[in-house]
């Protein structure tokens, strides 16, 4: 036992918890925002680094060469750089920070730093390749992994799963049709699938070929159903290799009309600054699919594309990092959330700047959420700067939050497009009651068992976690508890919460944010805490609360959900648990009371927290984010928020009149 650690109980005398000294909590909350008001942009947002994992950059090393810009040495040896920067001890690379290497981002690291010049026979490659054989070979890396095998040469299009081009012109009343994919896979899948109806080879010459991965078992790399018996996996095998000897027939009628149309739609959903669907599968793919149909580089469309992919890079001098996404949208809504919340007036110009910077950012043209919502005029948000056609209903909750604090010069245009934004987010809910991110009624379950959907994330489902926050803020405006869209969303709430009282997470690791964002809005729309069902959930977060006072969880807790709650105490997991508590009436238990202390003994001097582990999600399971402000959003929200229940009672300090107060 350590004699410095105050929270290290001994096993003979219980020592009174920590209570954390008012000038303390005051000198935490002043140092947090001061940081964070630091961190603004002129422009009036906030935005930082959207961490993943190592095949970002791998897949632009892949792609520099697909597209014929590879003789440029700095992106490859800033690549070749990171790589090697975030290699693990047994030789792989993993999907997020302290988990364990992962078959596929090993694969695409170890090819790209060969193709970078790092020699075969250098120590990390013999790491890497030991790794590899360890974890399955090239045999067990996802299907994305051996599309790039095929279009590098290493393999061919034959293990590659069907992706006709022809599935564009399936009519939306369909099961099987690009609108009942999610909208990330609706943007990543239709470029890919002309991608597929070329098979293109961009084969590597022998000192950058990989061979030596390919082992006797590596004949076949054909996708196995783990299941045998008649079950939906192996029907849509079957189906597969059907697909496949049509498709190799000459006799295509369709193959033009559909590659035409696949085409368009790839270019309709080009943004006037160049993105696609604000995502790298998206944005690399349709520029690959743009190359293979005779698109030269000094074309329009995709001299814009390759802009905004740069946008996406961040140059770090030595190495690169290439982000899957950019957040400035959600970073300042939650940003101005956390300022408001610890004192700072609702109208100082870094708030009023912001702000007007966010409704500027309010998306004026319908996108794909029109099909099944066609009646509804647009009016949401983004969560990139760029991406007009897939606003989503998390942001947008979060900055009608905002914004509903903060006055303008001109309170009609708020009041106007304020209630245009509401409006389409309350026509976005689902028949059973919840929000999806982007779309409405996305659950068509099937699509997450056709063979090229191995990574599990085919849909947008709608999650508690969204729902909560939806809530949330549908009791700052004053929302009657007795609305049937409440009443539709408390029912699919209650009927989605786990045996032992906690609920999913789809968007944060894992179970502490959904259960967070669940208790927040439960509690906003005045919601009785006193319920079992309520009380249930408080005990689950009490009961994983770490010997340090934080809390924490495990990305492997989507894969292994018993290990849910578990994990290394972080500053975000611990704000977003001490924050429920607070919402259930626990300002003062002895548990929040360690969770403040917690959060103040480790904020860094500069008024920070810094945190290694991953706290977003991105697919369950396979794909995992670490959003370098949350660490500073929300301790600044958690404890703000505590100061103001200690001094004034438990009334939350958004709920009353949207004024903030210190």
């Amino acid at each position: 036992m350590s004699p410095d650690n105050p929270l290290e109980a001994s096993t003979d005398v219980a020592r009174p918890e920590p209570v954390p000294s008012p000038k303390n909590l005051m000198q935490a909350v002043e140092r947090s925002r001061n940081h964070l008001l630091s961190r603004q942009y002129p422009e009036g947002y906030w935005v930082a680094e959207l961490e993943s994992n190592a095949t970002m950059v791998a897949e632009y090393v892949f792609f520099l060469w697909f597209m014929g810009l590879h003789n440029d040495p700095a992106p490859r040896e800033k690549s070749k750089n990171y790589l090697l920067k975030h290699q693990q001890a047994d030789g792989g690379w993993s999907l997020y920070y302290g988990g364990p290497s992962d078959i596929s981002v090993t694969i695409e690291a170890y090819i790209a730093l060969k193709m970078t010049g790092v020699a075969m026979a250098a120590p990390e490659m013999v790491k890497a390749r030991q790794c590899i054989a360890a974890k399955g070979g090239v045999r067990s890396a996802r299907v994305f992994t051996k599309i790039f095998l095929a279009m590098l040469g290493q393999t061919t299009w034959e293990f590659v799963p069907a992706m006709p081009v022809e599935i564009i012109l399936l009519p939306n009343w369909f099961y099987f049709n690009i609108y009942e994919m999610s909208s990330w896979s609706r943007s990543t899948v239709v470029p890919l699938t002309l991608i597929y109806s070329q098979q293109p080879v961009w084969p590597l010459p022998p000192n950058h070929s990989v061979p030596e991965l390919f082992t006797e078992a590596d004949r076949d790399l054909a996708v196995r159903s783990p299941q045998p018996g008649l079950n939906w996996g192996n029907v849509f095998l079957t189906l597969d290799k059907v697909l496949k000897f049509v498709g190799r027939s000459p006799w295509k009628p369709l193959r033009r009309i559909a590659i035409r149309r696949a085409l368009q739609w790839t270019l309709d959903h080009q943004e006037p600054e160049g993105d696609f669907s604000g995502i790298q599968p998206a944005m690399l793919n349709s520029l690959l699919a743009l190359k293979v149909l005779g698109y030269e580089n000094d074309s329009s469309a995709v001299i814009k594309g390759l802009e905004a992919i740069d946008r996406f890079i961040i140059d770090r001098g030595d190495h690169l990092v290439f982000q899957a996404c950019v957040s400035p949208l959600w970073d300042t809504a939650l940003a101005l959330n956390a300022l408001m919340d610890a004192g700072l007036p609702e109208n100082d110009p870094a708030v009023v700047k912001a702000a007007e910077w966010m409704l500027k950012k309010q998306v004026t043209r319908p996108g794909d959420w029109t099909i099944k919502n066609p009646h509804t005029p647009p009016g949401g948000w983004a969560f990139e700067f760029y991406n007009e056609s897939y606003p989503d209903t998390d942001d947008t909750a979060e900055i009608l939050m905002a914004l509903h604090r903060i006055p303008f010069a001109d309170p009609a245009w708020k009041e106007k497009e304020c209630r245009r934004a509401l409006t389409w987010l309350l026509s976005m809910q689902s028949q059973n009651g919840g929000w999806g991110a982007f779309d409405q009624d996305n659950d068509h379950r099937l699509f997450n068992l056709i063979p090229f959907a191995d990574h599990g994330a085919m849909l947008d489902a709608p999650t508690v976690d969204v729902t909560g926050r939806v809530l949330w803020l549908m009791g700052r405006l004053h929302t009657d508890r007795n609305h049937p869209q409440v009443q539709k969303a408390l029912k699919f709430i209650r009927g989605e919460q786990e045996a032992d009282g906690c609920w999913f997470g789809r968007w944060g690791v894992n179970y502490i944010y959904g259960t967070w964002l669940v208790l927040c809005g439960l509690q906003s729309m005045n919601e009785d805490m006193s319920q079992p069902y309520i009380r249930k959930a408080v005990d689950w977060m009490k009961a994983h609360q770490n010997e340090d006072g934080g809390w924490g969880e495990t990305c492997e807790s989507y894969r292994n959900p018993q290990l849910r709650g578990q994990g290394t105490s972080t500053a975000s997991q611990s704000a977003w648990a001490l924050m429920a508590l607070m919402e259930t009436g626990e300002t003062h238990s002895p548990e929040a009371q360690r969770g403040v202390d917690f959060l103040i003994r480790t904020q860094l001097d500069d008024g920070s927290w810094h945190e290694d582990h991953f706290t977003g999600t991105g697919f369950p399971g396979h794909f995992y984010i670490k959003y370098h402000m949350y660490a500073q959003f929300f301790p600044l929200m958690a404890l703000a928020r505590y100061r103001y229940y200690v001094e004034h009672g438990h009334v939350p300090p958004r709920r009353q009149s949207g004024k903030a107060r210190s």
